[in-house]
């Protein structure tokens, strides 16, 4: 349980019964424990603040820490999951009416950073720990959530058909996404050296690897390289689906391989993809090169018609001398006497 929690708990009578509702309505509801534990994180940082229980606050506390949210300029998803959590906590406890009052949010469309492959590619190379360069490399090579890479288990990996098994992942869906040859590899090479034991990557006490064991793998290779974009390990999984679009696969696949329910959320790697290898240009940029283009493709038009007489010229010349021979052609035959040998010329 998160440290904050545990303190609201030990400091709010009551605050754990509403953990323990909300826990039962998100297991009864099928979500995922990543998002019980944002909820009543958010929560609890609303109820420490004010000392005392969500369902108690009025609507103008609730604003006036919305507004406190704001100004002090906090992450954006840490707003979205104290909106949410809200909203969620007043259904769970009977006050619907409650959630309804609370602002809708609107959804930002922000462009997700993608790495060059170059900058893969150093990236890769910057880790001493083996360790650490297969989690690179499968992150990137197969498109991985961090929560899926730290799921993986050994047997999971099918060197005979070359996949990789993602159990359970966001929304309960199983999938496979292969790997590839240098990735399967790099995990044989892995093995191994490593040994590890059940889970692919080990952790502390041999249980699966932590979040931020997966954050300080990137962020330690991240300094060793010259990249000046921020890279955390969502941002391998874009340059994966962004990679795959500019090399050809249709966005339908793609959908498949990462794992999305909806097409729409695909979709955002059409805005960063750069079709055919051709950057966007400014329309100021060709205004000028308009009157050179059309110069050059005069001249070119011109030596091609110039380069056209030259040989229609020649041509004519060889048909005329062909038909002055044709015409003057002789016929010659040899006759033969006992006495001197006589050639008469016939022409024709």
């Amino acid at each position: 349980m998160h440290t904050i929690i545990q303190r609201a708990c030990q400091e709010l009578a009551g605050f754990q019964s509403l953990c323990l509702q909300m826990e039962k309505r998100i297991l009864i509801t099928g979500k995922s424990m990543s998002t019980l534990n944002n909820y009543t994180r958010c929560v609890a940082h609303l109820a420490l603040h004010f000392n005392i229980l969500p369902t108690h606050l009025t609507h103008d506390q609730l604003e006036d820490y919305l507004y406190l949210l704001k100004k002090k300029g906090a992450a954006e998803s840490f707003f979205k999951h104290t909106v949410y959590g809200l909203r969620f906590l007043f259904r769970v406890v009977g006050l619907p009416d409650r959630a309804i009052k609370l602002p809708a949010l609107k959804g930002n469309l922000k462009l997700p950073v993608v790495l060059s492959q170059k900058e893969v590619q150093e990236l890769l190379q910057a880790p001493i720990l083996l360790k650490h360069r297969a989690i690179i490399a499968i992150l990137y090579g197969c498109g991985l959530r961090c929560q899926e890479l730290r799921k993986l288990q050994i047997k999971d990996v099918d060197f005979e058909r070359n996949m990789i098994h993602i159990r359970q992942s966001k929304g309960k869906k199983d999938r496979y996404v292969p790997m590839g040859a240098v990735l399967m590899n790099e995990i044989k090479n892995y093995l191994m050296k490593d040994k590890p034991i059940k889970w692919l990557f080990n952790g502390k006490n041999l249980n699966g690897y932590s979040p931020q064991g997966v954050q300080r793998a990137i962020r330690e290779a991240h300094r060793k390289t010259s990249i000046q974009k921020r890279i955390t390990p969502h941002t391998l999984r874009h340059t994966y689906a962004t990679h795959l679009l500019e090399q050809g696969l249709d966005i339908v696949s793609i959908k498949e391989l990462l794992g999305h329910s909806f097409i729409q959320t695909t979709m955002v790697y059409l805005h960063v993809v750069m079709v055919n290898n051709k950057s966007v240009f400014s329309p100021l940029d060709t205004l000028f090169e308009k009157p050179e283009k059309e110069f050059n493709e005069k001249v070119s038009r011109q030596s091609f018609q110039y380069e056209n007489q030259f040989y229609l010229n020649i041509l004519q010349k060889r048909a005329a001398t062909r038909l002055q021979r044709t015409s003057q052609q002789t016929c010659q035959f040899e006759f033969s006497f006992p006495d001197r040998p006589t050639t008469i010329l016939v022409e024709s």
